[in-house]
């Protein structure tokens, strides 16, 4: 699995998209109706993955995007949680966060780094929070 993984997100198109929406960020073109046409191209691209963290990542992202004209959740912790029961922290910012929202695109990049997947469940959980 962990082949297909890397095979699918190294995925030209799926890497252009990514890089399509990063270069727009850069630009400080932050154009929501087009970045939610991306994801969901690259939601598409995606579903091969049988990967439902991905998969429900970049749905939660568009919707999130849609729904609040802007990304809203900040960078997850790096520091573990130490229970299971422990509260989750939601990191909610006051004003578009276009950083969050690139290191949540940089994520997307490496599914073989664990600490990436890892944080696109906590940005998954921010998201359902929200």
């Amino acid at each position: 699995m962990q082949s297909i993984l890397l095979r699918i997100m190294e995925n030209r198109q799926a890497l252009k998209l990514i890089e399509k929406i990063q270069k727009e960020l850069f630009k400080d073109n932050f154009e929501v109706s087009e970045i939610v046409t991306d994801l969901k191209k690259l939601r598409e691209i995606t579903l091969e993955l049988n990967n439902p963290v991905v998969t429900k990542a970049l749905r939660l992202a568009y919707e999130h995007l849609e729904n609040n004209n802007g990304f809203f959740i900040g960078i997850p912790d790096d520091e573990p949680i130490d229970s299971k029961d422990a509260e989750l922290e939601v990191k909610i910012s006051d004003e578009n966060n276009v950083e969050s929202f690139n290191y949540f695109l940089s994520l997307l990049t490496d599914l073989e780094k664990k600490n990436n997947v890892l944080d696109l469940k906590e940005y998954n959980k921010a998201f359902l929070a929200y």
